[in-house]
């Protein structure tokens, strides 16, 4: 096998040493986000989803590697191991191709064939396999034994068989071709288990070849059959099966072709055919679920990377029919000013009576934003406010908020530390609220998988899910950073190089010395040491700082760098301090970026982030975004009327389309199908959650609220 990292350069199309570095970077404990800010000189700037493919890559290559090992070490304990074993073990790129050369050596339970064994027989399956001659029946005659608990020949023949059938599926040459014929041949056959109708209705008489599924089919179906309402099989071909493993051993010029030709199709049917569809089924479940991973990560981070509504007082409304509208004022850094809860859909003097308590709230504190979660409700508070709104004084807008999680959020352990004298309900209003004014440093509170971006995230492999969404979230927060003197915890844990307990200590330490005064000062900060230091502190904002360099993604071990460079295209500190090096990237153009780069003591990538932060200092990449839609309106589904062109917000991309949220409480489906004048791949092709959209209403079922929209011109 060719070295880990040219195997992995070669899969992500990169230079060998690229790969080569980055893994003596990860095993020197760097992270993801360090290492693909900070060091890309070292792997050609790859980003920090290739990164993360390749330190996926590097775990399932060493856990390869580390299998082998030890199928080579119980293989030659056995005193079976040869050279073209091994050669065979060394050439294996996947695991399946490793188990399969280490099956016939793998201790198994009791078998037909090990009982025949004990019985004696081998040396007859040898002989049938031999294709010498005489008579197979007189052969069998000789290993009659009752003593051995052979009774006749018709057994001994049968006990062979039994041996030859097992042989014939330890054989790796054979499976590995009869798994390339299944993978394109095989078909998944679904129906009903039963009359009962279900959502699972389409798949009642349903049948594709395993090479054609789609993910969301797949587990669509594993759903349905775990639920009882579906029976799930795979039909392969088994006339070509069998014909391949009888030309592996070459039985139509054997003597004994007839006794061979039986042990063959109980080879395939007993024992390879049900280990083809595990492992098809196996298969196909993986591939989806890695597929239902991604997307769930491709719709997340622009979830959390959704501009915020800064420093705006904003009401956070939390609907509820029973229990009533919690309602929270936060102000502009997210102190709460004053909870409530109004009863909008009650009496009608009920609901009167609430609008005024929320126009009152709005006065009092001038309320500039209103923030709707869109749980249970929602339509009726959406109503209330734009009732209200008119008397509230102009310039008030409110936005739907995803409350997925919020809920999560506010009975967890971290709201009751951050919010003790706040009963449960109302931590879930001033969640929301502070969603909308900074939608990454609330999220982060939320366990990702509770978010609700995804396909059937219950059903993925937890471990799997919790590494991507959590490598996701670790990613945007580093890409954004953190202001170390008023983050919280939470949002301070996800930063390279932090963990929970340095997060604590940060925010301790800020409780007991007050505010940090530059970045220096974070190594005060216990069990926070140079190694930490060294991955955090570019992703740490200290507006605080007499040092302008402490607010901007700039490391420290490039400040000699970013001054050499002012210095060279004739700037200072002030300049910076009042954004006034607009110029700077044309003056390095016109140095020459390399040569810019050697005078500075550093590489074209570095100077390039160098002079992005120098002409921006602490900017928010969240700010180039299109802003949040403000609404003062709202309509109802009935409204809807086919031909209708609206403006919406993507809420969920899956495999077969997009969500958009067009403000009528139901989000619209633009099917694939209807996502571009042109065939798409994929929805994420052209959409990602959070993108504004235009879409027109193509169909309105009521009834079954569902609204069918278009994207195509």
């Amino acid at each position: 096998m060719k070295p880990i990292h040219e195997i992995i350069a070669e899969e992500l199309n990169v230079k060998p040493e690229y790969v080569k570095n980055v893994i003596e970077l990860l095993d020197d404990g760097n992270t993801i986000p360090f290492i693909a800010r900070y060091r890309k000189e070292v792997h050609g700037s790859m980003d920090d989803t290739k990164l993360r493919k390749l330190e996926e890559r590097l775990a399932s290559l060493r856990n390869l590697l580390e299998r082998k090992e030890t199928v080579l070490r119980s293989i030659e304990e056995q005193g079976a191991l040869t050279d073209e074993i091994a050669r065979a073990l060394d050439e294996a790129l996947t695991m399946t191709a490793v188990e399969d050369i280490y099956r016939p050596y793998r201790q198994k339970r009791k078998t037909r064939a090990s009982a025949a064994k004990e019985k004696g027989l081998e040396p007859l399956a040898e002989f049938l396999l031999s294709q010498g001659g005489g008579s197979p029946l007189d052969e069998a005659l000789r290993y009659v034994d009752a003593e051995k608990g052979v009774a006749d020949a018709d057994e001994a023949l049968h006990g062979a068989m039994d041996i030859i059938a097992e042989k014939a599926s330890d054989d790796s040459n054979i499976r590995a071709r009869l798994r390339n014929l299944a993978e394109h041949t095989a078909e998944l056959a679904v129906k009903a288990a039963g009359e009962e109708d279900s959502v699972y209705r389409q798949y009642y008489e349903f049948s594709q070849r395993v090479s054609r599924m789609k993910g969301y089919q797949v587990l669509a179906i594993n759903r349905g059959e775990k639920e009882g309402f579906l029976k799930v099989g795979i039909a392969f071909e088994d006339e070509r099966s069998v014909e391949i493993i009888e030309k592996a051993f070459g039985l139509k010029s054997s003597p004994s072709y007839e006794y061979l030709k039986e042990a063959m199709e109980d080879s395939y049917s007993r024992l390879i055919k049900p280990s083809l569809e595990r492992e098809l089924r196996n298969s196909l479940t993986d591939e989806a679920a890695k597929g239902a991973i991604d997307n769930f990560a491709m719709n997340l981070k622009p979830l959390l990377m959704q501009p915020p509504v800064k420093g705006k007082v904003t009401l956070g409304l939390d609907p509820g029919y029973t229990h009533g509208c919690k309602a929270a004022v936060v102000d502009g850094t997210g102190k709460v000013l004053d909870t409530t809860v109004v009863y909008l859909t009650f009496s009608e003097a009920r609901r009167q009576e609430g609008m005024r308590v929320l126009e009152g709230l709005i006065k009092k504190h001038g309320v500039e934003t209103i923030a709707i979660g869109n749980g249970t409700a929602s339509r009726e508070t959406e109503a209330a406010v734009v009732e209200m709104l008119p008397r509230a004084g102009a310039g008030v807008g409110y936005a739907i908020v995803n409350e997925a999680g919020a809920s999560v959020y506010s009975a967890s352990e971290l709201a009751a530390e951050e919010f003790p004298d706040y009963d449960v309900n109302l931590r879930s209003a001033i969640s929301i609220a502070r969603r909308l004014q900074d939608p990454l440093a609330e999220l982060v509170k939320i366990d990702p998988m509770a978010i609700g971006v995804g396909q059937y995230q219950h059903d993925m492999p937890k471990a799997q899910l919790e590494n991507a969404l959590g490598g996701v979230v670790e990613d945007c927060v580093n890409a954004v950073g953190a202001d170390i003197n008023t983050a919280s915890p939470a949002l301070l844990s996800r930063i390279s190089g932090l963990t929970k307990t340095t997060a604590k200590n940060i925010v301790s330490y800020r409780e007991e010395n007050g505010i940090f005064k530059s970045r220096k000062d974070i190594l005060k900060v216990p069990k926070l040491g140079p190694k930490s230091f060294e991955q955090c502190a570019g992703f740490l904002r200290v507006p605080e700082s007499r040092e302008i360099l402490d607010n901007t993604g700039v490391h420290p071990e490039s400040y000699a760098a970013a001054r050499a460079l002012l210095s060279l295209c004739g700037y200072g500190e002030d300049d910076i301090r009042s954004h006034k090096a607009d110029g700077l990237r044309a003056k390095i153009e016109a140095i020459g970026w390399k040569k810019a780069a050697a005078e500075c003591g550093c590489g074209v990538p570095t100077l390039t982030d160098i002079a992005a932060e120098l002409m921006k200092p602490g900017r928010d990449p969240r700010d180039e975004l299109p802003p949040t839609v403000l609404r003062k309106d709202v309509l109802e589904m009935k409204d809807l009327k086919p031909g209708m062109k609206l403006k919406g917000t993507v809420r969920n991309v899956t495999d077969f389309g997009a969500f958009v949220d067009i403000g009528v409480h139901q989000d619209g489906l633009v099917h694939i199908s209807q996502l571009a004048d042109r065939f798409v791949k994929h929805p994420s092709d052209i959409v990602k959650v959070g993108d504004i959209v235009d879409v027109t209403v193509l169909e309105v079922d009521e009834a079954k609220k569902r609204i069918s929209l278009t994207m195509k011109k």
